[in-house]
Parts: structure tokens; sequence; C-alpha cells
């Protein structure tokens, strides 16, 4: 239930920004995937694929850095709960037709909150090393297409993206 008329639940009755009160949700299962892209250079998209980028292993280092940006959601989103995530995916993958990379973050979690935006962070903070590793070379490069293609758990139940 939203706490404001505007339906937005990160404000009270007010209109002033406030963390929602979880406290009476009930703990389940909670799971979400995000998806988004780097569109790319076809010359860059050959140096990945090569794995010749001179800062090394540009898709593992961004899924480490996917994962550890679920982790830090809360921290870098102001009225985000801390979660104990139990479980972090995220797979990059090459994509000739962009060119460029496809991102699929997947959180899960059992908790009285979901995780759609830890799997958002996620695909962003993995998106951003891909630009950071390869910008060097290719300073035009694209992120979009970042949204919640799933989620499943709590009151709201199940989304899938259409």
């Amino acid at each position: 239930m939203a706490d404001h008329a505007s339906g937005l639940t990160h404000f009270d009755a007010k209109g002033e920004a406030h963390m929602v009160d979880v406290s009476d949700k009930a703990v389940t299962s909670r799971i979400a995937t995000a998806t988004g892209h780097v569109k790319m250079a076809q010359a860059t998209f050959d140096i990945i694929d090569k794995g010749q980028a001179k800062k090394g292993d540009v898709l593992a280092v961004a899924q480490l850095a996917g994962i550890m940006g679920a982790k830090q959601c809360a921290t870098l989103i102001p009225l985000c709960h801390p979660l104990p995530i139990t479980k972090v995916s995220v797979d990059l993958t090459l994509d000739k037709a962009l060119p460029g990379v496809e991102i699929t973050a997947t959180v899960k979690t059992t908790g009285q909150t979901g995780v759609e935006m830890e799997a958002l962070t996620a695909v962003n903070v993995a998106a951003l090393t891909v630009y950071d590793m390869c910008k060097a070379v290719d300073k035009a490069m694209e992120i979009g297409g970042i949204r919640v293609v799933f989620k499943d758990g709590g009151k709201s139940g199940r989304y899938e993206a259409k």
C-alpha cells in the first residue's frame, strides 16, 4: 500500500522521502532478473572477443564488478533496504548483432522486500565496468536497455516483462 496519495511508496503523507517500513511484511523468497547492454564499435567488440584488452579480461572483471555492485545497492541508493542477499549471478555475453555485450543479473534473497534494485545495480555496475575497461579505444560506447525482466515473491507476486 502506498503511503502517499501519489502512489509512490518512498514518500510519506506530507510528501517527504522516507524508507518504507517493511516490518509487517512476510518473509518470503524473492528473486529478480535485470538485463541491459553495452553497444560498441566493431573494433572494440573484436578486442574483447580476442581477449586483447590492455586492462585484462573485460567480461570476467565486469562480472565480478556486477556481483559487488549488487551487494552495495543499499549504500548507493538512499532509500533501499540492506538485504541478506543469498545469490547473485551476472552473465555477460558477446552479441555480434549489437555489436556489444549483453548483461543479465539475477539476485535472490529471503526477506521482507524485493531485490529488483540489486539486480538493476548489478547490471549498471557491470556495464560501467565494460565501459571503463574499453574507453581508451571507444569513448562512444552506449549503455542501454537496462530494465527488470522478471521478479517473483512478496505481496505483488510475479512479474515478467513482455
